[in-house]
């Protein structure tokens, strides 16, 4: 009895080496990396799906992530902070736009730089910004859009036949002969 209750706890503790492996590999190999560079910050009007972690791409190359997200108090807007590999210097004029993956994947930050001969120092703000697209709103705008349209086009119908004005003698009867 003794003999198989040991064989038990070294089979279950093999088993957990192996998965404790498997997850060491999944983590060395998620394409995620450590936070390293410089840091930057930027604000938005909305940074809808963007998530702690999330990619910051040039030309959809990561050259970073996403550090700390959380709203000012007295402006209300979205103030980003994300990290940019060191080897790349952006400069002044570089805009930052959170765009979507896909129609169902999540949201990065994709950089665009500029051509200033001045590069944004360590800590620095991009200040030229794009929020996040919703596409709720947009489809929402659409329907409301579509909608409105249907009621203009019924409304102009709805007053009745066009009268005429000016008519000739030989088809108006009430023409004075």
């Amino acid at each position: 009895m003794a003999s198989r209750g040991i064989g038990e706890v070294l089979t279950g503790a093999a088993v957990l080496l192996v998965a404790a492996g498997f997850l060491g590999f999944a983590v060395a190999h998620s394409g995620r990396t450590a936070a390293s560079g410089y840091k930057l910050h930027a604000s938005f009007d909305h940074i809808d799906g963007l998530n702690l972690g999330a990619d910051v791409r040039i030309a959809g190359v990561k050259v970073g992530n996403v550090l700390d997200m959380h709203v000012d108090p007295k402006s209300f807007l979205a103030e980003v902070t994300l990290s940019v590999n060191d080897k790349i210097r952006l400069p002044k004029d570089t805009a930052a736009e959170v765009t979507s993956e896909s129609l169902l994947g999540g949201k990065f930050l994709n950089l665009s730089p500029g051509g200033d001969a001045q590069d944004i120092p360590q800590g620095g703000t991009i200040t030229i910004t794009q929020s996040s697209i919703s596409l709720e709103q947009l489809l929402g705008k659409f329907i409301f859009s579509a909608a409105s349209l249907t009621d203009k086009s019924n409304g102009a119908n709805a007053s009745g036949p066009e009268q005429k004005t000016g008519g000739s003698k030989a088809t108006d009867p009430e023409a004075p002969k």
